[in-house]
Parts: C-alpha cells; structure tokens; sequence
C-alpha cells in the first residue's frame, strides 16, 4: 500500500514562476534530445454528445518522473478536465496525482518559449500573437522570460477581447503591448510571432513573413486542422515537438506534403535535438523558423515534476492510498 499525495490547482498556485517552468521544460526537452522516450497523443472521439478523450506521455530518466496527461474536452458537460498522474522513474512507484488544468497555459508556454530562445534572432523585440486566451497568456508570459521585447502587437477576430489583453499585459510588462485590427498588422515586420487560436483555417498570410521571423504555432493538433498556410511551411526551418507528430496530426505540416510542396525530409529536427545540440537551431539572421508545438508528455512531466517538489516541500495537498498490484491481484472475491 501506497500514500500517494493529490494536489489540487489551489495546492499548485504560485508555486512557480513563468521562468521556473521554462527551466523545467527546457531540461525535459535536453532529456528527449538524449533520448528520453515520448509518444505523440493519442485521441478518441464520440459524435453524440461530442467530446474528445485524450493522453500523451513521456518518461525522463534524469527528472526521476514519468507520466502525462489524460483530459476529457466537451462531451455532456461541455468543459474540460485534465488529470495527471506522475511515477518514479526508478521504482515505478506512484510519485502524485496533479490537478493539470492550472499548469497547462504555463507548461505549454514553456515549450514554446524554449522553442523562440533557441531559433529566433538574438536581436527579436518585436513580438506579435494571434488568439487572445489562456493559451496565448501563457506563452506571453513565458516568451517574455527569454527575449527583451518592447513591441507586442495582439490580434484577436474580437475587439473586445484584444483590448483586454493588450490593456493587460501592457500594465505587466515592460514592452508596450497593444491590440490591432487585423493578423496582417501583428505579423508585419514581427521578430517572432506566436498563434494559439481554435482556428480550423490558417490566420495569417504566411507571404508577409519577413525574412528572419521565429513563428510558434501551438492552437492545433489535428490532420485536417491548422494554424500556418503552406507557404509559411514552406518557408520555413520547420522543427516540431515530436518528428513523429508532424505527419500524425500536424495539420500545417501534413496539408503542406499533401499538397507536393514539402517532404518529410523538411522537417528539419525535434525540439529536443536542437536543445540537446544535436541539430543546430537558427543559421542565419534571414532564417524563417516555424516551432510546430501540439502538447507533449514532455513538458507535462518536466512542470508536474517540479511543481510536486515544491508542493512537498511545501507540506500541500492530500493523500490517497493506493495498493500494489502484488496485492490486488489476488482474483479474489470476498
């Protein structure tokens, strides 16, 4: 029998900063580009009520975790739930269960926010992001870690919803950030540009990308949905989170080689290869570079970790016990 502690979001809050879990997941990403194993999302479907059920996972040896996400999304009761268990790597013993909602913004922001410090320009200060919700405040406020902005430009199809986030994140951050009226003007003359929409179609015109810009697609992980156009593709230096995911459910990717334009041999490495220095990053300052981000084991495990550390430390949380399977699987009925 096992004592295995549950934290729940109000155990995880302000645990962590924006930088601590780029830290984290930059390391995870280090871990997979030596060979950390991960697997790409797998994904079940129901029409009536429609809901999709979801997991991916990832085991990082020097972390000492494993584990992942399993999240339900729609269904009868048209909201989402996210669970994560965590492992010992060594044991195999059950480290936690997270409530993951809380950390997803941040932990997905980091992986983005790794992907901008290793391929966009050095000089990058001009920032422009499509999508104005959860997942575009955690990439905010994680790329704000790795590059001194002092342009931000916001577009949302809602003004309303612009507004408030420029109003914002003008009065957190030291850049100016502001909304504009259309995708042309965040993109145009942007260092790096972030999308973190719902859209099903691409949300910008990938022609006006100028020569050196950093672009970080996070909004979609489906074959027949995308964020980024084929040009921007074909552009591009494309890295993904998981070469394997580029031709499974990397919509951009996967409409781009269908169409003739690119072949598998454009993807051009893991995130992990170029953090772990076995691919370089960006070559040049006219380099355009795309980061193809759909959610990974490896930065759910990397921030779980670190936050079940400080949770600990900090005497947070529940316990639930747990038995063995020595000791359940007795195939007894008593």
């Amino acid at each position: 029998m096992a004592d295995v502690p549950f934290f729940p979001t109000h155990a995880l809050e302000g645990l962590a900063s924006p930088a601590d879990y780029v830290e984290a997941v930059r390391d995870g990403y280090r871990q997979r580009g030596e060979g950390a194993p991960a697997k790409p999302r797998t994904k079940l479907f129901q029409s009536d009520p429609g809901g999709l059920f979801t997991s991916y996972s990832a085991l990082l040896p020097e972390t000492g975790a494993m584990g992942g996400y399993m999240y339900s999304a729609g269904f009868g009761g048209q909201d989402a739930w996210f669970i994560t268990p965590l492992f010992d790597s060594e044991s195999g013993e059950p480290l936690a269960i997270l409530d993951g909602a809380s950390m997803n913004p941040f932990k997905t922001g980091a992986a983005g926010a790794v992907a901008v410090d290793e391929l966009a320009r050095e000089d990058a200060t001009t920032l422009g992001i499509i999508g104005t919700g959860s997942q575009a405040r955690g990439q905010l406020h994680t790329t704000a870690t790795v590059r001194e902005f002092e342009d931000v430009r916001v577009f949302s199809p809602t003004e309303a919803n612009r507004t408030a986030f420029a109003d914002e994140f003008d009065a957190q951050l030291e850049a100016s950030v502001h909304a504009v009226d259309s995708s042309a003007a965040a993109i145009t003359g942007a260092d790096v540009v972030i999308t973190a929409t719902t859209a099903t179609d691409p949300v910008f015109d990938g022609s006006l990308l100028e020569s050196g810009t950093h672009v970080t697609a996070m909004g979609q992980y489906h074959p027949k949905k995308r964020e980024l156009d084929i040009e921007t593709i074909e552009r591009s230096t494309y890295v993904p989170d998981l070469r394997e995911r580029a031709t499974f459910d990397a919509g951009s990717f996967i409409a781009a080689l269908e169409a003739g334009r690119v072949d598998e041999d454009h993807i051009h490495a893991e995130l992990g290869d170029v953090v772990a220095g076995n691919a370089p990053g960006r070559t040049n300052d006219d380099e355009i570079t795309v980061f193809d981000s759909g959610g990974t084991g490896i930065e759910t495990v990397a921030a779980a970790a670190m936050l079940y550390e400080r949770a600990m430390e900090a005497g947070h949380g529940t316990t639930i016990s747990m038995s063995p399977a020595s000791e359940a699987l007795t195939g007894r009925l008593e």
